[in-house]
């Protein structure tokens, strides 16, 4: 064999070393810390990671930079969360999914009172913010493989379309002009159109997977969109065209979950619903929120 073709298989073997290192994802956290609800991950704009459900449910739990989680607050009158999202302002909303509602934290603060309720809701599962500070809400019923879309504000919850599948992950483009919602059991992953005053318009199949379920999703600065693949064990990378970019492999089969937060908001946290703890992994931009 020449030296050129030793060096060639060389370097072509670092290649792959090398891109499958960057594909993949390592623990942020200890396993089990959290239930095996783990949900909702966020991060807030002093760099602190938040996620549903630390030690028992019904919590919020709280993770440093370092990895290190603790009990930031019980949520009151039973209520379980599952979607968290910060706005500008750094308040803090919850989907509440036992007692219909969208709570509201202020910044600084640990009390928590209802920003919005509704009692027809199946159960109000992830968030979704936009720019503006418009909130929008999956409402998946599980048991018949529906769900509902909701706009979310102070005066209340307003529903933008009824005869949905299993509607799960959910969010806005960095422009605020586009709102993508999933369904989980259909695989599917729609567009929308949003307009000024925040409804939503000619409504596109933007995806369909023909394998696995579908989980949370966020944008990263340039509209790119990752999506949980659960079952699957993965983050698939989209442009904002619909072509799959990139694929992370994760150490677990079931995320839930995902939200951008380290250092330079290029940092990827991970739930990972069995093993109850955060994986991560670096994207290739910041997320659309920084």
């Amino acid at each position: 064999m020449s030296v050129f073709k030793t060096l060639s298989i060389l370097s072509l073997s670092l290649l792959l070393i090398t891109c499958d290192k960057e594909d993949s994802s390592t623990d942020f956290t200890e396993e089990h810390l959290f239930t095996t609800g783990i949900e909702g991950p966020a991060v807030d704009a002093n760099r602190n990671l938040f996620a549903v459900n630390f030690q028992k449910e019904g919590t919020i739990g709280i993770v440093t930079a370092e990895g290190k989680a603790s009990l930031f607050m019980n949520l009151p009158n039973g209520s379980i969360g599952n979607g968290i999202r910060f706005d500008k302002e750094g308040n803090m909303f919850i989907a509440d999914y036992v007692n219909h509602n969208v709570l509201l934290v202020p910044k600084g603060s640990k009390e928590v009172s209802v920003y919005a309720h509704h009692p027809d809701l199946n159960q109000p599962n992830d968030l979704a913010i936009a720019p503006n500070g418009t909130l929008y809400a999956s409402d998946p019923n599980w048991a018949a493989s529906t769900g509902k879309l909701w706009k979310v504000s102070d005066e209340g919850f307003e529903l933008m379309e009824a005869e949905m599948g299993t509607t799960n992950g959910i969010e806005v483009s960095p422009d605020g002009k586009l709102l993508y919602v999933n369904e989980s059991v259909q695989r599917n992953i729609w567009v929308y159109d949003i307009d000024d005053n925040g409804d939503l318009h000619d409504k596109r199949q933007f995806f369909q997977f023909k394998d696995f379920g579908m989980d949370g999703m966020r944008c990263d600065n340039q509209g790119n969109l990752y999506v949980c693949r659960y079952d699957a064990g993965k983050v698939v990378v989209f442009s904002p065209e619909g072509k799959v970019i990139r694929e992370i492999v994760l150490k677990g089969k079931k995320p839930t979950n995902i939200a951008f937060g380290g250092k330079d908001w290029m940092q990827c946290f991970v739930t990972m619903q069995g093993r109850g703890c955060f994986e991560t992994f670096m994207a290739t931009n910041p997320g659309r929120d920084h």
